[in-house]
């Protein structure tokens, strides 16, 4: 067998039982000495086969390491898990989607505690969508619990779910931006600097934020004295743990994002399209999505995901849609979760996306490092990035052939009421933004296959293929 596609995944070096190996477009879990004896437990116990029916845990599966190459000979054992269509990170999440996360680790908490065990940390990243479903991906988190111990990930959940879901619901602050810029979550000493008296006196933010603040300062200043008092913290009873847990998932289920309006939450009502128009430009997409019939799509500024759910009514199997504006992701998630769709709506800006950062930057991969598609749908997208951000029309070309080499673009003319309204209150520079020229830079690098006018002020859809 050929080992030059072997490759280890960068992002599962912190993992000391095992890592992910990626082997000829599999999903290979690779576990060495330190992580046999929880492997054991987890296999025997029944929990890798239960967690998995019961829908916490993606599908995985012991190998047999003879109809491996030798490379995998040096592991204790090896597993497969099946291939998430799209990785995402919380800081791609909405509000609803970082807290349906949070309900799921602790769901699958509180099924471990059942059953003897529990989850050794408390990571964000080891849950991912597949549509608009988690699922637990690390299996060797799990392991058997023992007997007065505390919840180990405490810390680490209150920084990756808690505290970012109490920003937007007491301040009405999106959680993204200051994710990204932090990997390991939101620190409870700074959420506690931004909090208001009138949000600690609640006696649940008051415990887990102002206390726990509180004691990691004196961890700072006086290490060696907590240090004396947490070896001498008697041991949790097991009634505890379990009302811990059950107490922050009602808890979190109560809490609602601060949502204001928004420019473009109601634009699929409010466009500058007749019905005539609408349903031309839906045919365009029906014809093209049926005769290409996508594994995966991507819809870049999906807005609700009406030209998603679109597109998986016409023979597209998932689909992953963008955008920039917080309550259209929301919705479009609440609906997808409620339906059971094969579509993950994303936060997403287009001319600052998410760039490759962690340990020796590969630990969290970019957007375009990660976003593949089969074919993509930019509807109503181009003149946001070339009028709205400035981007050269050439690059915005190079940007969308790295996603996906064929797909349907609309092209937006000065001449609509949209581009007009963009043009309002700042000075046209683009001298060169016209349908010809447009034209003429998607004809150097692909082929145009099709080209539908569907509106009276100029727009026009383009179907390309990459050279």
């Amino acid at each position: 067998m050929n080992t030059d596609n072997i490759q280890i995944e960068d992002s599962s070096f912190r993992d000391n039982q095992g890592n992910i190996v990626y082997f000829n477009n599999r999903i290979l879990r690779v576990i060495n000495k330190s992580g046999k004896k929880n492997l054991d437990f987890i296999n025997e116990s029944g929990l890798l086969e239960n967690s998995i029916k019961k829908n916490f845990l993606i599908k995985t599966k012991l190998l047999n390491q003879k109809d491996l190459p030798n490379f995998f000979s040096k592991y204790e054992n090896v597993l497969e898990s099946d291939i998430i269509p799209f990785i995402s990170y919380p800081y791609e999440w909405t509000f609803d989607q970082l807290k349906k996360a949070a309900i799921h680790h602790l769901d699958f908490q509180i099924y471990l505690f059942d059953q003897g065990a529990v989850l050794r940390d408390s990571s964000a990243y080891n849950i991912q969508f597949i549509g608009a479903k988690p699922y637990f991906i690390d299996l060797l988190s799990i392991k058997k619990y023992e007997e007065g111990e505390y919840w180990i990930g405490y810390k680490q959940f209150c920084e990756n779910f808690l505290n970012p879901l109490l920003l937007g619901s007491l301040k009405g602050i999106q959680h993204n931006n200051w994710f990204r810029g932090a990997l390991e979550g939101i620190e409870t000493t700074e959420l506690n600097k931004i909090i208001s008296l009138k949000d600690k006196l609640s006696f649940k933010v008051f415990t887990h934020v102002c206390l726990q603040a509180n004691l990691n300062q004196k961890s700072i200043s006086s290490p060696e004295k907590m240090s004396s008092k947490y070896k001498n913290l008697k041991k949790l009873p097991r009634k505890s743990y379990v009302s811990m847990l059950y107490q922050m998932k009602n808890w979190i289920l109560k809490l609602s994002f601060k949502k204001e309006k928004t420019i473009w939450q109601n634009y699929s009502e409010e466009n500058t399209y007749d019905s005539q128009e609408n349903n031309e430009k839906e045919l365009v997409v029906k014809d093209f999505i049926a005769k290409e019939k996508p594994n995966t799509l991507i819809d870049l500024g999906c807005n609700n995901g009406n030209y998603s759910k679109l597109s998986l009514n016409s023979g597209a199997n998932s689909v992953i849609g963008f955008d920039f504006d917080h309550n259209v992701i929301s919705a479009a998630f609440n609906e997808a979760f409620e339906k059971d769709l094969n579509f993950l709506p994303l936060l997403f800006d287009a001319a600052n996306p998410s760039p490759n950062q962690g340990w020796n930057q590969k630990e969290r991969k970019g957007f375009l490092e990660r976003f593949k598609s089969d074919a993509l749908i930019a509807l109503a997208f181009e003149h946001h990035l070339i009028i709205g951000k400035n981007i050269p029309m050439d690059q915005f070309f190079e940007w969308i052939f790295k996603i996906s080499k064929k797909g349907l673009i609309e092209f937006v003319p000065k001449s609509d009421f949209t581009v007009q309204k963009m043009l309002k209150y700042r000075k046209d520079i683009f001298h060169d933004y016209s349908e010809k020229k447009f034209e003429e830079l998607l004809n150097k690098k692909a082929n145009i296959i099709n080209k539908t006018n569907i509106t009276k002020s100029g727009r026009v859809i383009y179907e390309y293929k990459a050279i």
